[in-house]
């Protein structure tokens, strides 16, 4: 439906200057003929000249006026033909404002006024039609008075939705604004309380394990102990490049890891206890930063997903070169139980998310009284 009116506001636009142009000039010329006004005296070259006259005056009214109204007051003064009037008369009421619409009204008036005497000197026929007292006052309201009215109120229609339209646009602009101006404060509100609470705990689990390392006797806790100060070191750095990028106004990334620290994952996992492969297969190509950096979260929430529920199970990290993709394989074997980590169940379905942006797919299934953790990302259309 939309589509339907911008098509024929198109046509409008194109066509209509054209068709005004052809309706004036034939109504001109009907009426010098006498079909619907008073017939002219006068050589017929004379009313073909003011009938294409009038009806390039009205089409070209757009970049000119004063051809229009000259028009106009020729026709009506000299055939009595007011279709260039009526014309005239609308565009009036719907361009010209105070002094010059004034003005319009007072030469109307005088043409009105010319034509009475015009029509009593002439007599007959022209005198009835344009000086009689009635007809007078009718041809005023019509070729006047109507159509002013009419510009006038498609005048005000239009500077009132234009007001309304920029209404919505500004209301839209405040919206926009309150909204960015809550999710900033949401932003603060939630970078501070992870200030607060994670922050402070992680830093007690290293100023204990700090103190672990310290007045511990045997090398297997101290090797441990040491182990859970860099790892919570390094959540602290990780948490507090977090925090600033939810305390800026503008948007921002938090600096993302790729395929050149894998073998880093692979080693803190090692080191925390998980049994690790790493197996490369094919020609590594240019592998574009985007497939780099979820090729890394496919494989990090994986080995996430080990140590909480399979922590001596043995774990392979594969990854396959394909002509047209990447295809990252984490397996790992079956498990003798014993108690798992908490989670929330969310990171494979971010995860999924994130896989299928690029055009990939995703799939996470039991294997072997084990699990599979399979992701097949194009190289193709990846920034």
């Amino acid at each position: 439906m939309a589509s339907s009116a911008a098509a024929l506001r198109r046509v409008v636009q194109r066509y209509g200057p054209l068709l005004l142009a052809v309706t004036v000039a034939t109504a001109v010329w009907a009426s010098a003929s006498g079909d619907i006004g008073v017939r002219s005296p006068l050589p017929g070259v004379v009313p073909l000249v003011l009938a294409v006259l009038s009806g390039w005056a009205a089409a070209t009214f757009r970049t000119r006026r004063w051809p229009l109204f000259l028009a106009a007051a020729v026709g009506w003064l000299v055939l009595a033909a007011g279709a260039a009037g009526v014309v005239a008369s609308y565009q009036a009421g719907l361009r010209l404002r105070g002094r010059r619409l004034a003005g319009f009204l007072a030469g109307a008036a005088g043409v009105l006024a010319g034509g009475v005497l015009i029509g009593l000197a002439v007599g007959g026929v022209r005198r009835m039609t344009t000086a009689a007292t009635g007809n007078v006052l009718m041809l005023a309201v019509c070729l006047v008075g109507l159509p002013l009215v009419f510009g006038l109120w498609v005048r005000a229609r239009r500077d009132t939705l234009a007001a309304l339209r920029d209404r919505a646009e500004r209301l839209e602009r405040e919206q926009e604004a309150r909204a960015d101006r809550v999710r900033a404060e949401e932003r603060t509100r939630i970078a501070r309380e992870m200030h607060d609470v994670v922050a402070h705990r992680v830093s007690l689990m290293v100023v204990h394990a700090g103190a672990l390392e310290v007045t511990a006797k045997d090398s297997a806790t101290v090797e441990a102990a040491a182990l859970i100060r860099t790892t919570g070191r390094q959540a602290l750095t990780d948490l507090r490049e977090v925090l600033g990028v939810l305390r800026q106004a503008g948007p921002s990334v938090v600096p993302e890891r790729g395929l050149g620290a894998l073998d880093e994952l692979i080693g803190e996992s090692r080191a925390a206890g998980l049994r690790v492969a790493r197996r490369d297969e094919g020609v590594a190509p240019a592998i574009p930063a985007t497939v780099g950096r979820t090729a890394y979260r496919v494989v990090r929430e994986a080995l996430t997903n080990v140590r909480k529920h399979a922590a001596d199970a043995e774990t392979v990290v594969c990854l396959r070169y394909l002509p047209d993709g990447l295809e990252v394989l984490v397996r790992n074997g079956p498990s003798e139980g014993g108690a798992a980590l908490p989670g929330a169940g969310q990171g494979l379905l971010g995860l999924r998310e994130r896989v299928e942006l690029l055009g990939g797919r995703l799939e996470a299934l039991p294997v072997g009284g084990g699990f599979l953790v399979r992701a097949l990302i194009p190289l193709a259309g990846a920034a």
